[in-house]
């Protein structure tokens, strides 16, 4: 039986203990019902929930631990397994059901009388109970002497308010359905306990309040509203089935509570209207909290702790002293008429508690016990009541799209909001051509085409003097030993013809490239404005006004659009609470406990959809009505404003935009493929470079070993000619080391010139066609991107070389190559950073 419980603070306050279990075993019956309805492998599956089960309700049999948080950890989770147990196993008198398990708790607050039901309602009931005993016990087990322990225990009492609120509307009316209930699970029962906790929660507030020094007004206001909860609760006390149920110091208690804080509220009122000089009002409160207390004491049954005894006295002191000043201050200097009490508004008050919700902390599907145990016929009922879910937020989700839709279609058609930011000179491009605007921009522009025509100047300028190099090198070496150079250097000296050719076709593609550039700058100049929205036209005001409604006319449609972006976003909230309403929407446990008809089931629980799906309605029809505003708007807009021309005159400005980008990747591309081109070709000189320098140093050692045998096989000075042939040195037969072929083309005798006195390739001019195809022969796939056309639709390639057979560059038994190379002093340029460095 709960008692009134006192603590170092100044007031008393009340505990409420725990109800008492009979023991039960719920392992045993719970496994044979998986057995028997599932199989032996089921029940193996989910013996860690059985098991865990079981401790819970051995823990709740046992004494209450020392650690009270601990002991409500034990209950949250008890109760959220039995929500678990509830929706899957029925428990029940039926012969079809678990008919072996009764339920027995006895009455906390008449411990003789006790309840016996086959119902887990019961078992829940009082499980929810216990919460709320367990939290009002940790409430007065802190010290209250400090103002951290008040707030912690007003916390306390808040979540019993809670835990008993949730049995008092979830489980109360059920579990006291059956034919053996008691008193303490009933819906009143609950009730009043509810606003017991809050009063004495509002009590702590109220006492810190008082240690902070807040203002007579301040504190009138929290003491009275701990005097309404007190009088809620005794209201319930004093009414059946309670009435008769509860200890006579019980009633006493919370009938002088309720006095006291009455009492208080009047003695702090008063401070503050006496502050105001506002006497008569105030000895009418004071007298209103004496008459109070008084009738308190005299009808309040016997019991009530002499600690609450003595602070009712204390206080009577006080008010009877404030009482006596006023009314000789009255009657000497206000001298005011009295109002009765009855004429006066009811004392103001402010709540600063409210129940703690228990929805998350009790939420069982959260849990994961016996998830895997769900009977066949509720999950063909899930999928049937999903499926009615789906359909409804397909059928919302699709009118909610075609409404955007619409809106979309019908501002298209007028023209908005394009007209009214080209009013404002806030009109902005499509994304699509934002875009390539920006990539145009971000690679330079129409302004950085410049550059990257002197980079291809550049790289053939180092590509011809790499040509003029090696032609250098070989004619030096030509002059010097002509008898033989036709045989020796024939194979380089093709190559640097082929080489020649392509550089002159190559300087023919540059000159286009840059004769491009030139002839359409214009063009490509707007791609050079930042931002590109400042290139767009603007809609002009008209010359002349009449009425000077412009501005009017213009601020209507701007709002109408405003209200119309307003409902779309509305659209997107509500498409989004739809998808929230169908994740949370898990009706499995309501299923399996459901004893009617499913069908009746499905359309409470569909009915939820209704308040959204108006809402969804009501948009669509406020989006029709505004867009019929908005379009006779647009008319009055479109007749003042010039809209044809700004049309025309943006369409111009677009095209023009797209047809920069055009050419500017054009020619882009075209400059990209010269800058391979070019790279290529150099690396590709280069090594014909280092192949006619190695050629000549082997020639000159060759020549100065000659020179030096003849003075030792030949001590006087003799006519060559008269040398007999068999005497003569061997003429050299070596040959350059044989290279691999340039890959993309083949080697034939020289395109032009002789043999014997072969004219510099760079200087010829072409004749015949400028493509002229391979003849009979197979040409060989090209391997590098300068055998590439230059770009489509040009008149050729950077260069059209005709195909060559290749050459041998050493015969069997020649020379071998010489151990070392002279390095070129024309090293390619173009490994850093990009191809080329300037």
């Amino acid at each position: 039986m709960a008692s009134p419980s006192s603590t170092a603070a100044t007031n008393v306050m009340l505990a409420i203990f725990e109800k008492k279990p009979v023991s039960l075993d719920l392992y045993r019956p719970l496994r044979n019902y998986i057995v028997f309805n599932y199989s032996e492998r089921e029940a193996q599956n989910l013996e860690d929930d059985l098991q865990t089960t079981k401790q819970y309700r051995i823990e709740i049999e046992r004494v209450p631990a020392d650690s009270l948080p601990a002991r409500c950890d034990v209950l949250q989770n008890y109760y959220k397994a039995l929500c678990a147990v509830e929706s899957r196993f029925p428990i029940s008198n039926d012969k079809d059901h678990i008919n072996s398990v009764f339920f027995t708790w006895y009455d906390t607050f008449k411990n003789k009388q006790k309840a016996v039901q086959q119902n887990i309602h019961l078992e829940k009931a009082a499980v929810l109970f216990n919460l709320g005993a367990v939290h009002s016990l940790m409430g007065l087990s802190l010290d209250r002497s400090a103002v951290e322990g008040r707030r912690q225990a007003s916390h306390s009492f808040i979540a019993a308010a809670g835990a008993f609120a949730f049995l008092r509307d979830n489980v109360a009316m059920t579990a006291s359905m059956g034919s053996s209930t008691t008193v303490d699970m009933s819906v009143e029962c609950a009730g009043m306990l509810e606003r017991l906790m809050l009063a004495q929660a509002q009590e702590c507030v109220f006492e810190n309040t008082i240690a902070k020094g807040s203002t007579p007004g301040v504190s009138a206001k929290i003491s009275r509203q701990v005097g309404i909860f007190y009088e809620e609760a005794l209201a319930a006390l004093n009414v059946a089935p309670l009435n008769y149920h509860f200890d006579k110091g019980w009633v006493a208690h919370v009938q002088l509570k309720a006095a006291l804080f009455y009492t208080e509220a009047c003695y702090r009122y008063g401070m503050e209207l006496h502050e105001k000089e506002e006497i008569a009002e105030e000895i009418a409160r004071l007298k209103s909290g004496v008459s109070a207390l008084s009738e308190a004491k005299k009808t309040s049954p016997k019991g009530a702790a002499q600690q609450l005894l003595d602070e009712i006295n204390k206080l009577e002191a006080n008010l009877n002293q404030n009482l006596a000043r006023a009314v000789k201050e009255n009657d000497r200097v206000y001298l005011m008429r009295v109002p009765q009490a009855s004429s006066l508004p009811p004392l103001p008050a402010f709540s600063m508690v409210k129940p703690m919700p228990m929805n998350d902390v009790l939420d069982a599907n959260k849990g994961k016990m016996f998830a895997s145990l769900v009977p066949d016929s509720s999950a063909k009922a899930l999928s049937r009541y999903t499926k009615m879910v789906d359909d409804v937020i397909r059928a919302q989700a699709e009118r909610l799209q075609q409404g955007s839709e619409l809106a979309r279609v019908k501002l298209r058609e007028m023209g908005l909001p394009d007209s009214i930011l080209a009013l404002e000179g806030n009109l902005t491009l499509s994304m699509a051509l934002k875009e390539e605007v920006e990539a145009v921009q971000i690679c330079g522009g129409p302004s950085g085409l410049e550059a990257e025509l002197q980079q291809l100047n550049y790289l053939k300028r180092v590509n011809q003097e790499l040509l003029v190099q090696t032609e250098e090198l070989l004619q030096k070496e030509a002059t010097e030993d002509a008898q033989f150079r036709i045989l020796l250097t024939k194979n380089l000296q093709d190559r640097l013809n082929r080489f020649a050719a392509n550089l002159k076709q190559a300087a023919e593609s540059d000159a286009r490239i840059e004769r491009s550039v030139r002839d359409h700058a214009a063009l490509m100049s707007i791609l050079d404005r930042r931002p590109i929205e400042s290139a767009l036209p603007t809609l002009a005001r008209p010359i002349m006004s009449l009425d000077a409604n412009e501005d009017a006319i213009a601020g209507a449609l701007k709002q109408s659009l405003r209200q119309l972006e307003g409902l779309g976003a509305q659209r997107a909230g509500l498409e989004d609470m739809l998808k929230e309403m169908k994740r949370k929407d898990d009706i499995l446990h309501k299923l399996m406990t459901s004893t009617g008809s499913h069908e009746d089931l499905f359309r409470r629980e569909i009915a939820k959809y209704d308040h959204i799906c108006e809402e969804i309605a009501k948009n669509l029809e406020a989006q029709e009505q505004l867009l019929l505003q908005i379009q006779a708007q647009n008319e009055d807009f479109a007749s003042i404003f010039n809209l044809e021309d700004y049309k025309a005159s943006r369409d111009r400005i677009y095209k023009q935009i797209e047809a920069a980008i055009s050419k500017y990747q054009e020619i882009k591309e075209n400059i990209n493929e010269g800058l391979k081109f070019y790279v290529t070709l150099q690396d590709a000189i280069t090594n014909v470079k280092q192949q006619g320098s190695d050629f000549v140093i082997t020639r000159n050692m060759q020549c100065r070993e000659m020179m030096d045998e003849v003075p030792r096989s030949n001590p006087r000075p003799a006519d060559p000619a008269n040398i007999p042939n068999d005497v003569r040195p061997p003429t050299p037969t070596y040959q350059p080391p044989q290279q691999p072929a340039m890959p993309g083309y083949t080697q034939n005798p020289p395109p032009y010139g002789t043999p014997q006195q072969p004219t510099p390739p760079y200087n010829l001019q072409a004749s015949g066609p400028l493509y002229p195809p391979p003849q009979h022969q197979q040409q060989p796939p090209p391997s590098h991107e300068y055998d590439q056309l230059a770009y489509s639709g040009w008149n050729g390639p950077y260069y059209n070389a005709p195909p060559q057979q290749p050459a041998p560059l050493q015969q069997p038994g020649s020379m071998s190559r010489p151990p070392y190379t002279v390095p070129s002093p024309y090293h390619p340029l173009l490994h850093q950073g990009g191809y080329y460095r300037q």
